[in-house]
């Protein structure tokens, strides 16, 4: 259970092979300087509190010896092994406990060997090797206690006689329980103490590691996807989540995008994009003043903890969101933190049933720190990709311009000469004539190419004051273009909509014409906008050929039909809005985009 849940070994956060000689370099150094600061306090005062002074000397001079070889070995050793550690540190311990034979543990600096031991350990580990130190240490001076309680020195001598060895005269201080118990206690407290300041700035270290490895992994050449992938992976598996779901939206947008990153299934930890729902905002994009979020399932409902953007602990706040949240997602245990990405996107990522959760408290201070670092990089990844987008379409109006002024005059000129050649030919040679019509047709289809290719390629910021204006002008350039009569009619004076839904709606009406063009053989057409049921409403009617079925489809029969106009489909799903196409083969065909209304943006 221990190493399980250590954050070191959690977060992927191991110390370094410097790091450990340079642990090891120091604690060599303060070994041997507290031998020698012991020896000269021995020599200054020789006898306070001390049993027999002269046996004290040799077991700290052989003590100091001892100390001087682990230095020399960890500073021209390649590496510290384990094993070498762990001897180092067990000697550590039986050095103190040997010595206090012949000093008492409150009088004197002998009780800092104790100290140096267990400070050694905090080092080296954490909280619970500390403590296991010092209970180690306990039960030393315990069982020293006893063995000296039960004769140690009788003993001793009567084996230098059988031996024929002369008495060395040894004195061993028979220990207090009164002042063994005290030691003890303050063994054990400060054990704890040295292990729990230990185990928070290893904590600490750990939580910078893993937030610095997040950052330095984000790359602009993995795109939006990507950086998500790693982002969310990275969290997954320190908590050992079986799911993590990030949930987003661009401010005055309609759509969520869902993102999720699983375990255990057969493409774990790639990143996959989920269909959202309607009532996807209120579900993962709920309204609270809650910033971070745990909640654990009971036999009578969620446990929560809550806390606000400045990591206070809210008692009050509702927690109703819970409820929709668990009718669309199982789990027994949830934990959820605010992502913002600059000024523009908002979200949520959750985590779903975390096997390795420390004190949910803690944990969801972390997460919003981790939030408030990797929320601006993948916001940089965001507006890096924008930027490269939007000196693409600089460099495609560019070429629209080149391709107007250049090969599309070209081509108009070809084939209005065309048409010069064919009506001087007259009815002198039919086949010529024919011919010719053919080629000048041809080049009045390639024109029309060439200028929704153009059309196309160029980027515009159309607003809600002129997107009316817009449509007209698209539906009569077509008319003009194409000799198939087209006419707009609004019953709208402006459009509430945000930029970003009247430049999709926009697309919908050039791509609907294209379309019309290409596929329908119509001889009119009719673009109307208007209100319908709360409800924005954009129908384009032709009495064209129609599409191959006879009625009504929405948008998720024609997508299980395969069918319709997979552009516009995806444009709709932008606005969250909703397609049907109604046709009569044969005599035409009708499409209506319905677009909600237009909101406030959302803030926090």
């Amino acid at each position: 259970m221990i190493p399980r849940y250590r954050d070191l070994w959690r977060f992927r956060a191991p110390l370094s092979d410097g790091e450990i000689r340079s642990t090891e370099r120091w604690l060599a150094s303060a070994r041997v300087a507290l031998t020698i600061a012991a020896e000269f306090t021995l020599w200054m005062e020789p006898v306070r509190g001390l049993a027999y002074s002269r046996w004290l000397y040799w077991l700290l001079t052989g003590y100091l010896v001892n100390a001087v070889v682990v230095m020399l070995l960890v500073r021209f050793r390649p590496q510290s092994t384990k094993a070498f550690r762990l001897v180092v540190h067990a000697v550590d311990i039986l050095w103190p406990v040997l010595i206090s034979l012949f000093a008492t543990a409150q009088r004197g600096p002998f009780f800092l060997f104790f100290v140096f031991v267990m400070a050694a350990a905090a080092y080296r580990w954490g909280l619970w090797e500390t403590v296991g130190t010092a209970a180690a240490a306990v039960a030393l001076l315990w069982t020293e206690a006893l063995v000296v309680r039960a004769g140690l020195e009788p003993a001793a001598d009567r084996w230098l006689r059988v031996v024929h060895l002369p008495r060395l005269g040894v004195s061993v201080r028979e220990l207090d329980p009164q002042q063994l118990f005290m030691s003890s206690v303050y063994l054990i407290v400060l054990g704890f103490l040295l292990g729990y300041m230990s185990e928070n700035q290893k904590k600490a270290r750990a939580e910078r590691v893993v937030i610095t490895r997040v950052l330095s992994s984000t790359r602009v050449e993995a795109g939006l996807s990507g950086t998500l992938q790693q982002i969310l992976g990275e969290v997954m598996s320190i908590y050992g989540a079986r799911r993590v779901l990030s949930a987003s939206q661009e401010r005055n947008s309609y759509r969520v995008f869902l993102a999720e990153v699983s375990r255990g299934a057969e493409d774990s930890g790639t990143l996959r994009w989920r269909e959202a729902l309607p009532e996807s905002e209120k579900v993962y994009l709920f309204e609270s003043p809650a910033d971070a979020i745990y909640a654990a399932r009971g036999a009578n409902g969620f446990s929560t903890v809550l806390l606000g953007r400045d990591g206070v602990r809210l008692r009050d706040a509702s927690t109703e969101f819970l409820d929709a949240l668990a009718r669309v997602e199982k789990f027994d245990a949830m934990v959820s933190v605010a992502l913002l990405f600059g000024t523009e996107w908002s979200g949520r990522v959750f985590l779903f049933d975390c096997e390795m959760m420390g004190n949910p408290e803690e944990e969801l201070r972390f997460l919003q720190e981790f939030a408030e670092q990797v929320g601006p990089a993948i916001y940089n990844v965001y507006l890096v990709r924008r930027l490269r987008e939007r000196a693409g379409a600089l460099e495609r109006g560019r070429f629209a311009r080149e391709l107007h002024d250049g090969a599309i005059q070209s081509l108009i000129g070809v084939e209005m000469q065309l048409d010069v050649l064919r009506r001087q030919s007259g009815t002198q040679a039919p086949v010529v004539n024919a011919e010719l019509g053919r080629i000048q047709q041809l080049l009045r289809e390639e024109v029309l190419k060439l200028r929704e290719l153009m059309q196309a390629m160029k980027s515009f910021d159309v607003n809600a004051d002129r997107l009316l204006g817009f449509i007209s002008d698209t539906v009569e350039r077509f008319r003009r273009e194409t000799g198939i009569a087209a006419e707009f009619v609004s019953e709208l004076e402006r459009v509430d909509l945000p930029q970003k839904a009247c430049r999709e709606l926009a697309r919908i009406v050039q791509e609907s014409l294209v379309n019309v063009r290409k596929h329908s053989r119509a001889q009119h057409v009719l673009v109307r906008l208007a209100p319908r049921a709360g409800f924005l409403q954009l129908t384009v009617e032709d009495d064209g050929k129609g599409f191959s079925f006879s009625g009504r489809l929405s948008d998720a029969e024609l997508e299980t039909r395969g069918i319709g106009p997979g552009v516009i489909r995806e444009r709709v799903r932008l606005l969250a809005g909703e397609l049907a196409i109604e046709s009569t083969p044969g005599h035409g065909a009708r499409l209506e985009v319905r677009i909600p209304p237009a909101r406030k943006a959302k803030h926090g």
